[in-house]
């Protein structure tokens, strides 16, 4: 990386910076990422392209999964204990509905099977980007699909909440934990160790995973001296997670694969849609708040459910943990469902031909 590219990407960050601050001041959800992501992704699109280093997005994920984890007091876990059965129900209707609209995808657009999968299975743009350059097929259509998901969710979701129904919010920190300097550095330091053991074992979203564990651990046992961290540091992750998820955005991808591009653009709001009519439906079953199973159902990103979880001032455990199940279920076994996918796609070709 030369001088130039480093100028580049700070005054990326200088400006989303910026945007998060007047999203700030105009009271707007989720300030501190929506304001970056939406001017990155902009300037992307219609300026000039800038590369932000993937491993931003890593640091991002430490800070706000270890303030995540500070909810998961004994209480917490006991309430999350008792809504199992909904929360293993919503992860497997929004798998389902997964590998259905992938079916669709690959109809409309007649792409391969493994994109295909890759794009519609809730997972995160850094995994299955991954996963896609793995199994030879093209990252950029994976990538867009799973970032367009999560900004589309995180997006539209606490502007419906906020201004629609007006949903009380909270945009400050962890109520009833006290901030020191000590219990901060513990926090840190446990999160980061915990991180790199998650990603040595070669576990899938190892940073927030790790730091998330480790937070939950500390709280919910109370044998470990915890802090929250202060609002600025909180701002900051946001920052890092908004621009490097407006950054994915590219003008060649939508010049390029026009028709892929209107088919995720379809398929991901059928997505949506069908997990939030799953989410009212199963209000009606479950005793749990409807914006809760809302927010627990949307197939977006661990990360940012949390922090939209948060700024509504819902469960943000019982929620991260329809996430975290939904992750547990999804990417252990994704190796041997693309494995079968791939199988299968190579039998119809020989098949064919």
């Amino acid at each position: 990386m030369n001088n130039t590219d480093i100028i580049k990407i700070l005054f990326c960050y200088l400006l989303a910076s910026i945007a998060g601050y007047c999203a700030h001041r105009f009271n707007l959800p989720l300030p501190w990422m929506l304001g970056p992501l939406i001017i990155t992704a902009l300037f992307n699109l219609f300026i000039h392209p800038i590369d932000i280093p993937v491993r931003t997005r890593p640091l991002g994920q430490m800070i706000i999964a270890a303030q995540v984890g500070l909810y998961f007091t004994a209480d917490a876990v006991s309430a999350i204990y008792s809504h199992g059965l909904a929360i293993i129900g919503i992860a497997l209707i929004t798998i389902l509905l997964s590998i259905l609209f992938s079916c669709l995808l690959r109809k409309i657009t007649g792409t391969d099977s493994i994109s295909a999968f890759l794009a519609s299975i809730p997972g995160g743009p850094v995994e299955m980007g991954n996963l896609a350059i793995r199994y030879g097929v093209e990252p950029g259509p994976v990538i867009f699909s799973q970032t367009l998901r999560i900004s589309t969710i995180v997006i539209i979701i606490p502007f419906a909440l906020y201004y629609l129904i007006d949903t009380p919010t909270n945009d400050a920190l962890i109520e009833n934990i006290e901030t020191n300097s000590i219990g901060m550095a513990t926090l840190s330091l446990g999160a980061i160790i915990t991180s790199a053991l998650f990603y040595k074992l070669r576990i899938n979203s190892p940073f927030f995973l790790g730091a998330l564990s480790f937070s939950c651990l500390a709280t919910s046992s109370g044998m470990v001296p915890v802090s929250a961290y202060p609002q600025e540091v909180m701002a900051f992750a946001q920052i890092l997670l908004g621009t490097w998820l407006g950054s994915t955005f590219r003008k060649e991808l939508f010049f390029n694969a026009g028709k892929m591009l209107v088919a995720i653009c379809f398929t991901s709001s059928l997505l949506v849609f069908f997990s939030t009519l799953t989410a009212l439906l199963m209000a009606h079953i479950a005793d749990i708040n409807w914006r809760a199973l809302v927010l627990g159902a949307a197939p977006g990103s661990v990360t940012e459910m949390a922090l939209t979880a948060k700024f509504l001032n819902e469960d943000v455990a019982l929620i991260t943990a329809f996430h975290l199940v939904r992750i547990f279920m999804i990417l252990p076994n994704i190796p041997w469902m693309l494995m079968i996918i791939h199988k299968r796609s190579k039998q119809v070709e020989e098949f064919r031909s």
